[in-house]
């Protein structure tokens, strides 16, 4: 007997944002100033780049935060979850600095935060929060709650960055995005890139952003699955998933350190042409040097093959990015050690099953993988992946549709 397999839906946007509007009325006992969402991501490819200024290729998931938010007229900062049972906390904005929130509110109270510190004049507010995204799967839960209240925020203080849903401003939702960065660095503690908060506002429907972490710049390359009868499968293998807990920071620290001996600013100075130069040069038989090897080999081949992807989407041979997922993820697994038992699971089962690539995504260490199937076959490979979890005695994971989606609004 096959096992059940769980598939978490995208609240249409009108329910997710009478849900947070009804949290809000419940809460504070007033109508918020309105209603405002953003999604989460999933990286196709270019995993671990952003911080080392290369390419990386997200979409935004049709599953997004949702935040009710009213002006207040004094410093204060309170603040609803669904996802907290209603409880009412409250933050002063003065007394907000890096060590002094905790949870989830410290993503909150981190943008308002960030935007003052970029000379913006932000004040107090209220803010109900609901989100369908799931919670750490690697799918930039936090990324969607920082956007949902940049552009919030932006809308009630008038600081004209984000633009309009029909005609976003790319650059100022690049600042916007800059100061996600810096809430999540600075009051959240965890020392993310950029990629995951340009996605969510810089992202548009039908396209994959291909985001260039050097300059800032980007692309929206055509990523229509559909119209090739393909679907992408996203796998939430629910193992437990945190950027905060010492080994992100370390892969971080083991790239700066070999940029260092490179003498380069960034692993993106690294050509693939000069890769095993490089990989000779911090090969100096210590184990730290053995460490940054792997690193530095898993980067800049994880660039070349954002290369080839993209050139293979422009191209219209979309089935054929299929292998360079799997040699991402040979990668991560093998040169970055960012995978795990659960994550290689969903992409062995997945393959076995007719996906053609798979591959982990997001800062690994659980969280969640993806495949690129067939549209005809995603309930084979989804079934096929559960009963794999459910043979290993693994907890069941949760299936998510992720064609591309539209940026914050």
């Amino acid at each position: 007997m096959s096992a059940a397999v769980e598939w978490v839906e995208a609240w249409a946007p009108a329910d997710g944002a009478r849900r947070a509007h009804d949290l809000f009325v419940d809460r504070f006992g007033t109508e918020p100033d309105g209603t405002w969402s953003a999604p989460g991501r999933v990286n196709l490819i270019g995993e671990h780049t952003d911080y080392n200024g290369g390419l990386c290729l997200p979409t935004a998931l049709p599953h997004r935060a949702y935040v009710a938010l009213r002006r207040r007229d004094d410093d204060t900062v309170r603040l609803v979850s669904a996802q907290e049972a209603g409880r009412v906390r409250e933050v002063r904005l003065a007394d907000v600095a890096p060590g002094t929130v905790d949870g989830w509110p410290a993503y909150v109270a981190g943008v308002a935060w960030a935007l003052r510190e970029a000379g913006h004049v932000v004040g107090g507010f209220d803010v109900a929060v609901d989100s369908c995204v799931p919670y750490g799967a690697g799918l930039s839960s936090s990324a969607s709650l920082e956007a949902s209240v940049a552009v919030a925020l932006d809308a009630v203080f008038d600081l004209g960055l984000a633009g309009t849903a029909e005609q976003p401003d790319d650059a100022g939702r690049t600042t916007l995005a800059a100061v996600c960065v810096r809430a999540e660095n600075e009051i959240a503690g965890a020392p993310t890139g950029g990629m995951d908060q340009s996605a969510s506002l810089r992202a548009s429907a039908g396209h994959a952003l291909l985001l260039d972490c050097l300059d800032g710049s980007v692309r929206h390359v055509p990523f229509d699955l559909s119209a090739h009868g393909l679907e992408l499968l996203v796998v939430d293998t629910r193992a437990e998933h945190a950027l905060v807990d010492g080994q992100y920071a370390a892969r971080r620290a083991a790239c700066e350190a070999a940029a260092v001996r490179l003498g380069v600013g960034t692993l993106r100075e690294v050509a693939p042409e000069a890769l095993d130069a490089a990989l000779a040069t911090l090969a100096d038989g210590s184990a730290e040097g053995d460490v940054q090897v792997r690193r530095v080999r898993h980067v800049v081949r994880e660039i070349e093959r954002v290369e080839q992807f993209v050139a293979r989407l422009d191209a219209g041979d979309v089935e054929a990015v299929g292998p360079l997922m799997d040699a991402s993820h040979a990668s991560l697994r093998d040169d970055y050690e960012v995978s795990c038992r659960e994550l290689d699971l969903v992409v062995d089962a997945a393959r076995a099953a007719g996906a053609l690539g798979a591959r982990m995504t997001g800062g690994g260490f659980g969280g969640s993988a993806i495949a690129l199937v067939r549209a005809d076959e995603v309930d084979a490979v989804a079934s096929a992946v559960a009963d794999a979890f459910a043979a290993g005695g693994l907890r069941a994971p949760a299936f998510v549709l992720a064609p591309p989606a539209a940026p914050a609004s």
